[in-house]
C-alpha cells in the first residue's frame, strides 16, 4: 500500500496549491510568493506522475517526466521564492537565471538519454535506468542549492524570529518548513538504492510541514521583517 501515498500526496498538495495561488493572485507583483506557488505545483506534478505509475505501472515516459519534474524541479522553485524573500531582487534574478539553466539542461538530458526498461521494477522509480547515468551527479548539485536556500533559508529565519516572543508564529512556520524541505530530500537520496517507498513517505510528511508552516505564519499577526513580505503581502 506504500506506493499509493503518492495519491493522498497529490491530494494536499492540490490543497495547498489552491491557497497559495490565491494568495500569489493577491499580491502578483510578490515574485517569492510566485516560486512558492511554482515550487507547490511542481512538487504535486512530481507526486502525480508517481501516483500513475503506482495506478497503470512503469513507462519510459512516466519515468522521464518525474525525474524532470521531481528531482530537478521538486524543492528548487520553493527555495527560489525563499531567495526572493531573503535577498534583492537583483540576487533572485542572477540565482534564477543560473537555476533555470542546470534544470533545463538536465531536462534535455533526461528526454535524450536511453532507458534501459529491463532495469525497471512495476512501481518502482529509479534513476538507474538511465544509460546516461553521469545525469545523476546533476541532482546533488540541484538537491544542495534547495537545501541550502529553502531549508537554510527558514533556519535563518527562524532564529531571527527566535529573539522575540511575539514572533512565536512565524518561528514555529519556519521550523516547520525547515523539516518538511529536509524530509524529502533525505528521501531521494533512498533512491539510490532502490529503496523508492521512503521518498513516497517523506514527501507526504514533508508537504505536510511546509504547508503547515505556510499556514501558521499567513496567520501570524506579527509582521514580517522582510522588506518583500511588508510590501507585499
Amino acid at each position: 500500500m506504500v506506493y499509493y501515498i503518492p495519491i493522498l500526496t497529490t491530494a494536499v498538495t492540490a490543497v495547498f496549491f489552491i491557497i497559495i495561488f490565491r494568495h500569489w493572485n493577491r499580491k502578483r507583483d510578490a515574485l517569492y510568493l510566485l516560486w512558492w506557488t511554482l515550487g507547490v505545483f511542481f512538487y504535486g506534478a512530481g507526486t502525480l506522475t508517481e501516483s500513475l505509475v503506482s495506478l497503470s505501472g512503469w513507462s519510459p515516459e512516466l519515468f522521464r517526466l518525474w525525474y524532470i519534474v521531481g528531482a530537478f524541479l521538486g524543492g528548487v522553485p520553493l527555495a527560489q521564492g525563499t531567495v526572493y524573500l531573503l535577498m534583492k531582487r537583483k540576487t533572485g534574478h542572477r540565482l534564477s537565471a543560473f537555476v533555470i539553466l542546470i534544470v533545463a539542461v538536465g531536462a534535455v538530458l533526461v528526454i535524450l538519454t536511453p532507458v534501459d526498461a529491463s532495469k525497471a521494477i512495476d512501481h518502482k522509480l529509479t534513476g538507474n535506468v538511465m544509460e546516461w547515468q553521469f545525469i545523476r551527479y546533476m541532482t546533488p548539485v540541484i538537491n544542495l542549492y534547495a537545501f541550502v536556500f529553502l531549508v537554510g533559508g527558514a533556519i535563518y529565519s527562524a532564529v531571527k524570529y527566535s529573539k522575540d516572543s511575539k514572533f512565536r508564529g512565524r518561528f514555529m512556520g519556519n521550523v516547520l518548513i525547515a523539516i518538511g524541505g529536509l524530509l524529502p530530500g533525505i528521501g531521494g537520496s533512498f533512491t539510490k538504492f532502490g529503496h523508492t517507498e521512503v521518498l513516497y513517505i517523506t514527501e507526504l510528511v514533508g508537504i505536510i510541514g511546509i504547508f503547515a508552516g505556510y499556514w501558521t505564519i499567513r496567520n501570524d499577526p506579527a509582521r514580517s521583517v522582510y522588506a518583500a513580505q511588508k510590501e507585499r503581502g
